[in-house]
């Protein structure tokens, strides 16, 4: 068995906290400075954790090899699978009319103004996606829109990323906060309730940041009212349900009833016309096969897919036929020295997962439309071509941090930051910023340093609240989810921009740092300033 090392680096905590640094380090240089694509610069960062993790942290050959192999597994099934059967409901839509068919909803319905569009669909719409699947996929359908309603690719993609952060904790009906809850033994419900303290102040303030990126201040001036509305309703309904009903959902009630106000609210108020914001309207073709298809329908894939979703899992689907498989040659021959005791290493192939259920979305789609078989097969060979280059970063960066953990290089890093005593609270939230930039999921980025929040939490002079902690693991992990390459490769998927992710990340990395920033003062304030807004357990 092979005992992780925490200081390997002349018996030192700081100097071993500086190599293990290096990985990180790397991507972010060749994405940020090298203005690499996201890759080459996973790649890069996977081949210098390998160096190091075997050269410093003296990890044997083979069990650097087989845990960056569990990564890679994990990231082609569950991770691939659902940006894969996403993007061949997106493909559906599109080759049904469907997608037209929003377009032009999106046209009828909203004023004539590039900046309502970006607060009803990249806010709002892009959340609910968010709330039922995630991954990345959300990102690529509504930056997909917003260029199709006249947004440059770029800024279609980016603002859509900036604007996923707000959902992200209670994304997928809730995984995270469960994941967390099963790593920290904390009720789900207080953790949940928790997070649901935090993020609503960022839910409404998001729209007003992007907002002045987008259009200036005096464009915030002349949408105030709209912007208050549609963070308002986001944020009170992710406070109301994350508190009072069910975290798990969360995001559709938060989405939702963002949508249906600000929707409603526009029919009562609108901004002044301004020519520098109008939408550019394509010429419609009066020999469309689609032109007939009415405006509702639009609707039709993602109110199947909210349906679906929820079904499945209610009735718990997914862990029909599930296959705990334990990984061979790694599983339980790893010992966590932070945590005294062994590291398992089980992959859960679940062949009825979130990404089947959005794979009968697709098919129901297809059905309900009249699309036939041979459009389809194109739909799914089209999505196969979308997401090859996106499962090569992803695929990357995950057994990047598959390898991170398994070696030890990540514990060392937590068990750094969690050595702050009173200041940990100004760093938890990097802590799970870290930890999402890495693996690219909230879910993920829990189920590494949740525990490790609530242990520094517990083990703090003076004591910390580890529900805080915790909860905060999952909030800070929001605002990575930005700059992730997972989702940054699998939002440009159907933008046309495979290849100018450095770009992106150039564009969203300083807002990823300052929202973290403005949390982690949150999350003192509500240690030692505001407990009461902590929930009893």
């Amino acid at each position: 068995m092979f005992n992780q090392l925490l200081t390997p680096v002349g018996d030192s905590l700081l100097l071993s906290f500086l190599v293990a640094t290096i990985p990180i380090v790397v991507v972010l240089v060749m994405l940020g400075v090298l203005r690499r694509p996201a890759w080459q610069a996973s790649l890069a960062g996977l081949a210098v954790a390998l160096m190091i993790a075997i050269g410093v942290w003296q990890m044997p050959v083979n069990l650097a090899l087989s845990s960056t192999a569990a990564g890679v597994a994990f990231a082609l099934w569950p991770i691939m699978w659902i940006v894969f059967a996403a993007l061949i409901l997106y493909n559906t839509a599109v080759l049904s009319g469907r997608f037209d068919a929003f377009r032009r909803w999106v046209l009828a319905h909203l004023p004539n103004d590039k900046r309502i569009v970006l607060i009803v669909i990249g806010y709002g719409f892009g959340s609910l996606l968010e709330g039922v699947s995630g991954f990345g996929a959300p990102v690529a359908i509504t930056a997909s829109l917003l260029i199709m309603l006249g947004f440059k690719p770029i800024d279609a993609v980016v603002y859509a990323l900036i604007f996923n952060t707000a959902p992200v904790a209670f994304g997928s009906l809730g995984i995270p906060i469960t994941t967390l809850a099963g790593v920290t033994d904390l009720p789900a419900a207080t953790l949940g309730a928790m997070v649901g303290r935090q993020l609503p102040i960022f839910a409404l303030l998001l729209p007003f940041y992007v907002m002045a990126m987008f259009g200036g201040l005096r464009s915030v001036k002349a949408l105030w009212p709209v912007i208050l509305v549609a963070g308002g309703a986001f944020a009170t309904g992710q406070f109301l349900s994350a508190n009072l009903l069910s975290y798990e959902l969360t995001d559709v009630i938060s989405a939702g009833s963002s949508l249906i106000c600000t929707v409603l609210f526009l029919r009562v108020w609108q901004p002044k016309p301004d020519p520098e914001f109008a939408l550019v309207v394509p010429t419609e073709d009066p020999n469309s096969a689609h032109r007939n298809v009415p405006l509702w329908q639009g609707w039709l894939p993602w109110l199947i897919m909210i349906v679906v979703v929820m079904a499945w899992t209610h009735f718990k689907v997914a862990t029909f036929f599930a296959q705990p498989i334990q990984w061979p040659g790694l599983h339980n021959q790893v010992f966590i020295t932070l945590y005294d005791k062994p590291y398992a290493a089980v992959w859960n192939f679940q062949p009825f997962a979130t990404g089947t259920a959005v794979l009968v979305t697709a098919i129901l789609t297809a059905l309900a439309t009249g699309l036939g078989i041979s459009k389809f097969l194109e739909a799914i060979t089209t999505a196969w071509k979308q997401i090859l280059l996106p499962t090569l970063t992803v695929t990357a960066i995950v057994g990047l941090a598959y390898l991170m953990n398994y070696s030890g290089l990540t514990y060392t890093l937590g068990k750094a930051v969690a050595t702050t005593g009173m200041f940990f609270p100004l760093l938890s939230a990097f802590l799970g910023w870290v930890a999402v930039f890495l693996s690219g999921s909230d879910s993920s980025g829990n189920a590494l340093f949740g525990n490790l929040q609530v242990v520094a939490a517990n083990q703090s002079v003076p004591p910390l609240s580890p529900v805080l902690m915790a909860a905060t693991n999952s909030s800070g992990g929001c605002f990575a989810k930005m700059i992730s390459p997972q989702n940054i490769a699998t939002g440009v998927a159907i933008s046309g921009l495979q290849g100018q992710e450095s770009s992106i990340f150039r564009r969203t990395f300083i807002h990823s740092l300052v929202f973290t920033a403005l949390l982690s003062i949150l999350v003192w304030l509500q240690q030692f300033v505001f407990p009461w807004m902590i929930p009893p357990h």
